[in-house]
């Protein structure tokens, strides 16, 4: 095995007597950094960024692998190993000078330790000869800098403890030129200088003794502003009086050193957290600092304590921790720095009076040391800067309500409250395993209650600890009733009221009316538009900053539409709105609440008038006031309309739950028909439900009709597009009734046109004609009576006047043209392309189908192309196109599902199953077409049901299943109606992929 040398020029040494060297810089600098981590892994992410610090290539792992396979190859007995983790050289002591020299340290430790000052100074020699120039001289690896610096630091301390132990030994005499020396290249280093003055007065030289205490002085004054220290001073006193100033009296050191309170045995979660820290606190170049910010009671000193106590071997000189007080009652830093250089050793009149003399003396204690330096609850950028350390080695964490922008190079990690599993998990060692998982669901309501925020998770868990017998349901009650949440959350000397509490008394009065008001405001996700309505101030924006500052609202990033986000915590939510109530008329919150849902309301007024009508409800211009914003700020957010919607969704859900509990239905109303232009163009039924449910209930227990009726007739819409038509045709037909008693023309054609489009459905053709018409004549809006017409059509295909229906479906074509709406020209184009193909006109009807399909992938109207697609299906499938027609109906079934529209999805799913008996699967398409009969069944639908059991008879026919292949041809044939020129034409085209495909 080779010997290596790290210790002055990197060498490599293979017996007898011969030295080589790697070829390239690469090899070479990857040798050195394994030689300097000798025996433990080094990540291979540290290797790359040490490689290739700039732009790694894209094949750096296989270089990486290429350069340690080289190494091996060139040098015989090169042992390195991959871990999980990364690359790991394996040498023994006596192969790497740098083991040598540690080893050769270490023993000349245990012999001073042991009274052996002769063996000791041998020991250290010995270490001392392995030095041949400065660590790796000749390679500059910025990535080992602090490596480096920290071996060099190795080397002198090894050189300081062998002049103890020769001075403790008498030889005196031969060390004087070598410290000397040794001080020209360390002037400020004050260990040396005492030693240096111990060997001259023991030469007789008590005037040159002397004058190295001067000249120390002068330095360390000029330079620092500080006094020599304890020992130095000990020593100079010493030669003064004659006396012998032996070296076993010296000061003891204080380091390793460890102030760090205990880290508490019910920690739960952050290990991410954790990681990223150590990881940003443990990167080697400079003084790292990170900063730990949060809102009040996210456990911000809790991370830092226990990720300093997981990193106390990082920092072997010790850690030391500082409150700063910063939230309540902020720390004088002289005061601070003075209790720093005490625990650091230095005392009574060493510690001078001026706070840059005492930050300076604090720099030079931790100079060359590892020492770790937690400061908690900074009050800002000023009370830190003083307590950074000045040589690289050492490290700063912080914790603070503020985000310290101003502290330059800091790392910041805004602390989140924990994960659900993690409030879970806090909960558990709190309260009790088997007591939280016997009543999972209760605590998961006081996890939500206490915002998994890990303050009122700890007082919730302590309450629980204190109170064996208490039901987990019944403090979670007490939680989510938001009148008296921060009440309950308090517990002896923990109150979350109180934590928050000092956060708002430290802002600025603008800043604390910001708070407030945003306080008013039920969502928890704002855009910028919003918080700027509710505060209404031209000091709005510094009032944001300084609450985003104080980690109370924090910015999240910027939407669909650039605009930016803020989130409040659920229980600083809380608290705020507490606040208003103290400090402000009922009269003055019901004001701001409704200056921010008019702004809603007008956003999403214009929003909605920029989107297709996918739903014919009319548009009322009752109740919608004038826009407060202004125009260009509404033209920037509207730009794209979806997007908007999309961005505000969620918002706009909650808001009409907050309008609805303040009694303010017609204007909940008003926003909900325009977010229900998006929802339902997009298929977001779960959200239209929920909010059309929280309306309809308080229309009937206020007995409001009209609202009542209207939330009805949109949650049938639900039902009908679930295909539910039985149940919708019925609750149609009640609502069209009710409007038509309270006189609203316009409202009842919605509902009539939609029951003609579900009667269709039902193979009620002759209904639906009459009901389309009498949306037609009851509409006083062009959309809506397009809308009818189209209902209409679909009923003359039905009845076989397939010419009529053609000649309506060309002039809602021509409207289409006109509007310039693309989403209106693609449904429109694939109304009259499914008329040309019941009329036989199939080249044409193929060309107006693909023209339909192409404008509808420009929109996000995807419904209607699901719709398209599926009618491409069926005409490719008349034109003989077998393979396009499969893969026209994959794409509608495949958009189908994913809107959830199930009769769609359906009948998509019917047509592949036919093709599946063309290529001889029949036995695959059974099962399949069966599920589809019963549903198509469940729904009422009697043309899908009829069209269903025709497919089914040719694959019972497929597999030789004669009799079920007769039953279902004859119940086919009793729901065939022989005008109904849609059912006969799309049993012949499924009837055609039913075929084998042609050779």
């Amino acid at each position: 095995m080779p010997r290596f040398g790290v210790l002055g020029p990197l060498t490599i040494e293979s017996p007898p007597g011969r030295r080589m060297t790697p070829r390239g810089d690469h090899q070479r600098t990857l040798l050195a950094v394994l030689l300097l981590n000798a025996n433990a892994s080094v990540p291979a992410s540290a290797l790359v960024e040490t490689l290739w610090p700039e732009t790694p290539p894209k094949s750096y792992a296989s270089n990486l692998h290429t350069y340690v396979s080289r190494l091996r190859a060139r040098i015989e007995g090169l042992e390195i190993e991959r871990d999980p983790h990364g690359y790991r050289l394996l040498v023994e002591p006596g192969e790497l000078d740098l083991l040598s020299f540690r080893d050769a340290a270490a023993a000349g430790k245990a012999a001073a330790r042991a009274g052996d000052p002769a063996a000791a100074a041998g020991h250290y020699r010995r270490a001392l000869a392995e030095w041949r120039g400065p660590v790796l001289s000749g390679l500059h690896i910025p990535w080992l800098d602090a490596d480096v610096a920290r071996l060099e630091s190795e080397r002198l301390a090894a050189f300081e403890d062998c002049v103890d132990a020769e001075l403790s030994d008498g030889r005196h005499g031969e060390l004087t030129g070598e410290l000397q020396a040794m001080i020209t290249e360390h002037p400020l280093r004050e260990r040396l200088a005492a030693q240096l003055m111990i060997a001259l007065h023991r030469a007789g030289r008590q005037a040159d003794a002397l004058g190295v205490y001067r000249e120390l002085r002068t330095t360390l004054v000029e330079e620092l502003g500080v006094e020599p220290g304890a020992e130095a001073r000990r020593v100079h006193a010493a030669v003064l009086r004659g006396e012998d100033p032996a070296p076993g009296t010296k000061t003891p050191s204080v380091f390793p050193l460890c102030q760090l309170p205990p880290d508490i045995a019910d920690f739960a979660g952050r290990e991410a957290e954790i990681t990223e820290l150590s990881g940003l606190l443990g990167d080697g170049t400079g003084v790292p600092v990170a900063v730990i910010t949060g809102e009040p009671g996210a456990g911000k000193s809790t991370l830092a304590v226990s990720t300093a106590h997981r990193l106390r071997r990082s920092f072997p000189d010790g850690q030391l921790f500082v409150p700063l007080a910063g939230a309540s009652s902020p720390r004088d830093l002289a005061d601070v720095l003075g209790d720093l250089l005490r625990a650091l050793g230095v005392t009574g009149p060493a510690i001078p009076d001026d706070v840059e003399a005492r930050a300076a003396v604090y720099r030079g204690r931790l100079a060359d040391r590892r020492v770790l330096v937690v400061l908690d609850d900074a009050a800002g950028p000023d009370q830190v800067r003083a307590l950074l350390p000045g040589t690289p080695g050492s490290a700063v964490l912080i914790t603070s309500r503020q985000r310290l922008s101003g502290l330059a190079g800091a790392d910041r990690l805004a602390l989140a409250p924990l994960s659900g599993a993690e409030a879970l998990t806090l909960l558990e060692r709190l309260a009790g395993h088997d007591r939280v998982g016997a009543e999972r669901a209760d605590a998961e309501r006081i996890a939500e209650a206490c915002g998994n925020l890990p303050l009122a998770l700890r007082i919730a868990g302590s309450r629980l600890a204190m109170r064996p017998g208490l039901p987990l349901g019944k403090l979670a009650a007490k939680l989510e009733d938001e009148v008296s949440r921060l009440d309950e959350l308090r517990v002896s000397d923990l109150q979350v009221r109180g934590s928050i509490a000092l956060s708002y008394e430290a802002l600025s009065p603008p800043a604390r009316r910001a708070f407030r008001l945003i306080g008013r405001c039920r969502t928890f996700d704002l855009p910028a538009w919003a918080v700027s309505t509710l505060i209404d101030d031209e000091g709005a924006a510094d009032a944001v900053d300084e609450l985003v500052e104080a980690s109370l609202l924090e910015a999240t990033g910027l939407d669909q539409t650039g605009e930016q986000r803020f989130r409040v915590h659920d229980l600083v939510r809380v608290f705020a709105t507490e606040l208003g109530r103290e400090l402000e008329t009922r009269a003055e919150r019901v004001a701001t609440v409704a200056k921010v849902s008019d702004a809603a309301l007008c956003l999403a007024d214009t929003a909605a008038r920029r989107l297709p009508r996918t739903v014919p409800m009319p548009l009322s211009d009752q109740d919608v006031p004038a826009q407060p914003l202004s125009a260009e700020l509404v033209e920037r957010l509207l730009r794209d309309p979806g997007a908007w919607f999309a961005a505000e969704r969620a918002n706009l859900v909650t808001a009409v739950s907050s309008l609805v509990a303040l009694g303010w239905r017609r204007k909940a109303l008003r926003i909900l028909e325009r977010l229900s232009t998006y929802l339902y163009l997009h298929s977001h039924y779960t959200d239209m439900r929920t909010a059309y449910e929280i309306l309809r209930d308080a229309a009937r227990e206020s007995d409001d009709r009209h609202i009542l009726v209207i939330a009805e007739a949109n949650l049938t819409v639900l039902l009908h597009a679930r295909g539910e038509y039985e149940r919708a045709a019925e609750g149609y037909r009640a609502c069209s009734k009710e409007l038509a008693a309270l006189g609203d023309n316009s409202a009842q054609a919605w509902v009539e046109t939609n029951l003609a489009h579900c009667l269709v459905g039902l193979g009620r053709a002759g209904e639906s004609l009459d009901a389309a018409t009498q949306a037609r004549a009851l509409s006083t809006v062009e959309d809506s009576g397009t809308h009818a017409r189209r209902a209409e059509s679909a009923a003359l295909h039905r009845l076989g006047k397939v010419s009529e229906a053609l000649e309506i479906d060309r002039r809602i074509l021509a409207l289409a043209r006109e509007s310039g709406d693309e989403r209106q020209l693609g449904v429109a184009l694939q109304g009259l392309s499914w008329s040309l193909m019941l009329d036989g006109r199939t080249e044409q009807a193929l060309e107006t189908i693909g023209e339909s399909v192409r404008v509808l992938r420009r929109t996000t109207a995807r419904s209607s192309l699901a719709k398209s697609l599926r009618t491409q299906g069926a005409i490719l499938a008349g034109a003989g196109e077998r393979a396009g027609a499969v893969k026209a109906y994959e794409n509608a079934r495949r958009l189908a599902g994913a809107l959830e529209e199930r009769p769609r999805e359906l009948s998509c799913t019917r047509a592949i199953a036919a093709s599946w008996i063309g290529d001889g699967r029949a036995d695959r398409a059974i099962p399949v077409l069966r599920e589809c009969l019963d549903e198509f069944r469940a729904m009422g639908g009697k043309p899908a049901t009829g069209l269903t059991l025709h497919v089914l008879r040719r694959a019972y026919e497929a597999v030789g299943e004669t009799k079920a292949a007769e039953a279902a041809g004859e119940e086919a044939k009793r729901l065939d109606v022989p005008h109904d020129a849609n059912a006969s034409t799309l049993v012949r085209l499924l009837l055609s992929l039913t075929e084998p495909a042609p050779a």
